[in-house]
């Protein structure tokens, strides 16, 4: 159902609407009229008279009209009552301002659902409830009590918190900043982030989607249609709330590692949104989407009156991996024929301190005609000759003579260039009180650019054998066994195309003897419990025993000392198997996000996994390039390229790995958490070993 009658609503009914200054009621009414509103305004409150010359009207049925919005403001208790009273005269689109439900427990929790039942079943659409409300400056629509009307703008914003949007409007109305649409979701009872989103990737009036969430709903969902929005226009947003106490539970490697924030990161990732961590970063990059180009590439341009403040910008470029566009000879003769014989030609292009309006046009222009360049940032300091004012005058005549490349301005100080600032942002300039943050700035609209045009992703599926996966999965679910040992995990990686160690379970000293002369010498010794997951704690693990007294010395060992550490624990033998010689040891992993589903892990294998936490995340399934990608995330990829002599390994082999990984938890929901530590790989054209591996499987 359209949102339509939200934002450009003909007629609004304000249940309970109040002659006292203060009160909710009286606020948001107070704020339509203030704001012009120029539809019909309908205050509801059985016990009032006539509130600021409008007519008061006991309840909905009495005012003979069906609203196209109605605004809720009355105790919680009786917000279903109103609720049927909007069935009852056919209003289809609600805003419950009022708090008190799931947000305060279980009888909060009752009522939402006593209110989401009766829209339902009538087909009204809620905003809410426990939230500020919506704001619609090109309508005149202040149907909020969060404060003035802002200006009109390009950028649509939505918001969990209500408290948070009335400091944002405060913020925006200091610095002239527009939105089209702002619009605070609370509990999301019925209409979401993804709902407001996906109504703005449709709004003509927007150009970049910019909010604060706390939790997403369904993941998946939300995922696979930002990544569409994205395509469209750029989506900004501060995620707040992300929380670790899910990764302490976990019992796994990957599961101790990740955590709502790592899959928060890869889902905004995997769908082009861009994640902010304060409002005013986020300010930054609104201006830049919402009111200039897209560039065309990473080459930047930068004008200064000041060698200091053009060295941090060049400092922040380079940091930032930006590219300084190197000017082409003809713009550096247009530049040497009208700049001062001190002036610096080259970028950065230092048009001197006792720069007037008129160097800054030329320069500005000149830059903006070269084809080597894709966005400019101007840099001015108020110094005695500085002229803030017609500098910006000039600034807003050059872009609207060429309004192709992105122009970014930082104007540094603070009274002397506050007219100059106020005259950029009326003409759509950017400022940017700090280069630091304008080049960055940069930056994120330029990898936006990058990650908009990348190839479409293609998913590779590689011939497995599913049905010996299903019987062992299906067999552990019957029985009500959570973890798959060792072997039988390794019988599921195999059936994907791993490459596992022989090795077979011995019960006596004899017998592990007798194996390990069969697979050569050296060989691994292992504990074999189901109630053991990481074996070397308890010193469950022996490697390079080469010989059979050596073997037979291992075993003896373990099973006299773990039992005493772990008495409970149910050994059923030692694995003995056969060692892999060289390589260097990776850890592939996956932990089941509640939201998003499968979460890749790759890092550094081995029993340092924990203490370096040197690991990368992605949703599954993943691309070639997506596999790739986690590895050159961690600082394990330069040790596995080789480094100082040292031969490198297969680094596409470790990629197909994480795919075929990728694969087989995208195809078996029922798997939860996966490790393959560690994941031995070798020289180009070896076959990595999928050495020690396990498995947990729950019903689904």
């Amino acid at each position: 159902m359209s949102l339509e009658n939200f934002f450009n609503p003909k007629s609004v009914a304000i249940v309970g609407a109040s002659q006292h200054k203060g009160k909710v009621g009286y606020e948001i009414l107070s704020n339509m009229i203030d704001a012009g509103y120029e539809g019909t305004l309908l205050p509801i409150n059985p016990k009032s008279e006539p509130i600021e010359g409008l007519q008061c009207y006991p309840d909905l049925k009495s005012t003979g009209q069906r609203p196209d919005l109605v605004i809720i403001i009355v105790p919680a208790r009786i917000v279903p009552a109103i609720m049927q009273q909007c069935a009852d005269v056919g209003a289809k689109s609600v805003i419950i301002i009022t708090a008190g439900f799931k947000e305060v427990g279980k009888e909060g929790r009752e009522l939402e659902q006593q209110i989401i039942q009766i829209a339902r079943q009538a087909g009204i659409r809620i905003i809410g409830p426990n939230c500020l409300g919506l704001i619609v400056p090109a309508n005149k629509l202040n149907a909020s009590f969060g404060g003035n009307l802002p200006a009109v703008g390009a950028i649509g914003y939505l918001s969990q918190s209500g408290a948070l949007l009335t400091a944002i409007l405060d913020m925006a109305n200091a610095t002239e900043i527009g939105f089209s649409k702002l619009v605070s979701i609370g509990n999301k009872a019925d209409v979401d982030e993804l709902d407001i989103m996906e109504a703005l990737a449709c709004d003509e009036d927007t150009k970049v989607i910019a909010g604060y969430l706390e939790s997403i709903g369904n993941g998946n969902q939300f995922v696979s249609k930002a990544e569409q929005i994205s395509h469209d226009k750029p989506i900004l947003l501060i995620k707040a709330g992300a929380t670790e106490a899910g990764a302490k539970a976990a019992s796994s490697h990957t599961g101790s590692l990740a955590g709502a924030e790592a899959a928060y990161e890869s889902a905004f990732e995997r769908a082009g949104i861009i994640r902010c961590s304060s409002i005013r970063q986020q300010f930054d990059y609104a201006q830049a989407f919402a009111n200039q180009p897209l560039p065309a590439g990473p080459g930047v341009a930068v004008i200064t009156n000041a060698g200091g403040p053009g060295i941090m910008a060049a400092d922040s470029i380079e940091q930032q991996g930006l590219t300084f566009a190197k000017l082409s000879e003809k713009t550096i003769e247009k530049l040497a024929s009208s700049l001062p014989a001190a002036a610096n030609l080259y970028n950065p292009i230092d048009v001197l301190g006792d720069a007037l309006a008129d160097r800054y046009e030329l320069a500005l222009d000149a830059a903006l005609d070269d084809p080597n360049v894709d966005t400019v940032l101007v840099l001015l300091t108020p110094q005695a000759m500085t002229e803030p004012v017609a500098t910006a005058e000039a600034m807003v005549r050059v872009i609207r003579k060429n309004p192709t490349k992105p122009v970014l301005a930082c104007f540094l100080g603070a009274d002397k260039v506050e007219e100059g600032v106020r005259i950029l942002r009326a003409g759509g300039i950017p400022q940017i009180d700090a280069s630091e943050r304008a080049v960055a700035t940069i930056k994120v609209v330029a990898d936006y650019v990058r990650w908009r045009s990348r190839p479409k992703r293609v998913v590779r599926l590689f011939p497995v054998n599913r049905r010996k996966v299903e019987n062992i999965v299906e067999r552990h679910l019957r029985q009500a066994i959570r973890e798959i040992g060792e072997t039988e995990s390794k019988e599921i990686l195999e059936a994907y195309g791993f490459a596992t160690p022989k090795g077979s379970i011995a019960t006596t000293a004899e017998q592990a003897a007798g194996i390990a002369d069969q697979l050569g010498f050296p060989v691994v010794l292992k504990i074999w419990s189901p109630d053991i997951l990481h074996k070397s704690d308890v010193d469950g693990v022996q490697i390079g025993l080469k010989s059979i007294k050596e073997v037979k010395d291992a075993f003896d060992l373990m099973m006299y000392r773990i039992p005493k550490k772990l008495p409970d624990a149910n050994i059923l033998g030692v694995l003995v198997q056969e060692m892999c010689r060289g390589g260097k040891e990776v850890i592939l992993g996956m932990q089941r996000d509640p939201h998003f589903g499968p979460l890749m892990m790759f890092g550094m294998g081995g029993t340092m996994v924990e203490v370096l936490k040197d690991v990368s995340f992605y949703l599954a399934p993943l691309t070639a390039d997506e596999a790739k990608q986690m590895l050159m995330s961690t600082k394990t990829y330069q040790m596995l390229k080789g480094v100082r002599g040292q031969e490198g390994v297969d680094i596409d082999a470790i990629a197909e790995g994480l795919q075929r990984l990728s694969q087989l938890v995208t195809e078996f929901d029922q798997i939860q958490e996966l490790d393959i530590n560690p994941y031995v790989v070798g020289p180009e054209g070896t076959v990595p070993i999928a050495v020690d591996a396990r498995i947990s499987v729950e019903q689904v």
